[in-house]
């Protein structure tokens, strides 16, 4: 019963990298960026707008820190998600989000001083050869030759940017919930995406794009969240973590079936060495906390 929760989250985050996909061709990447968060927060509110009040004096010398957080991981790795939708799949996209946790190990050397195992480093090598084949569609001269898909490429920077922002998360520390902290986040982000709505051209919620705004703003904004966090509280965040190398498989899935996207050799082979790689870098981690992610 207890395995429910981070099960549930990858579910709907599963179903969200479906979102992304779809909701291209019914609203601008800027608009549904701002809607996400908007209504995200609307639900929130009730909720945590005391709570954010009574602590004002102590969010307000973080408030630098929080806004380069909401920066981050609401308003640049949300919106470069959107924008690559319209040249890669939902099954790379998710393929590729699947290294957040190898890059988040990484980046956590210099910013929290952690030291790498050496098995990390071979996961990774062996993640990196995965992603390589998997981008180049199994043939290695196409890729040296035309280079990275622009989608799969503004993914790949999304997957860095998210885990920057999870390894200062941490390393931040903020006095703070964590829902108090991402509802500040969230509050700051939707001021950061207002502009990329009023310069969108699709910016009109139509009965197309309104259940998958609703859908990115609460599910996979809201509800997603919070399952995530009450399945570190009751598994811990290593049990917790292994969840999400369940995502792709879901996501390719998905995507079969709602948009019709067909898997090859090399997304089997290519998708199997990514998440083996990533796996053998968090079998070794038991001497520290590893990072947990946030919101997806």
């Amino acid at each position: 019963m207890l395995y429910l929760f981070p099960l549930i989250t990858v579910s709907i985050w599963a179903g969200n990298a479906i979102v992304n996909k779809m909701a291209f061709s019914v609203i601008d990447p800027g608009a549904i960026s701002f809607y996400r968060w908007f209504f995200a927060m609307l639900v929130l509110t009730p909720f945590m707008a005391k709570s954010v009040w009574k602590a004002r004096n102590t969010i307000k010398p973080y408030l630098p820190k929080i806004a380069f957080l909401a920066f981050l991981g609401m308003v640049l790795n949300q919106s470069l998600g959107y924008f690559a939708a319209e040249t890669t799949t939902a099954t790379n996209m998710a393929l590729i989000v699947s290294l957040v946790p190898l890059i988040s190990m990484f980046i956590s050397v210099p910013l929290l001083n952690k030291r790498l195992t050496p098995l990390a480093i071979v996961g990774a090598i062996l993640s990196l050869a995965g992603l390589v084949l998997m981008l180049s569609h199994g043939d290695l001269n196409q890729l040296l030759a035309q280079g990275i898909n622009k989608g799969d490429m503004l993914v790949l920077i999304a997957a860095f940017v998210y885990a920057l922002y999870c390894v200062l998360l941490k390393r931040w520390d903020l006095p703070l919930s964590n829902w108090q902290s991402v509802y500040s986040q969230g509050v700051l982000a939707v001021i950061m995406l207002t502009p990329m709505l009023l310069t969108s051209e699709r910016m009109t919620i139509t009965p197309e794009a309104l259940p998958l705004i609703m859908y990115a703003a609460i599910p996979a904004s809201v509800i997603a969240p919070w399952c995530w966090l009450q399945g570190i509280q009751r598994l811990g965040a290593d049990s917790t973590a292994m969840f999400m190398n369940l995502m792709p498989m879901m996501t390719a899935v998905i995507a079969s079936i709602a948009l019709g996207e067909q898997l090859a050799i090399y997304h089997y082979i290519g998708g199997l060495m990514v998440l083996s790689g990533v796996a053998m870098a968090q079998r070794k981690r038991a001497e520290t906390k590893p990072i947990e992610l946030a919101t997806a």
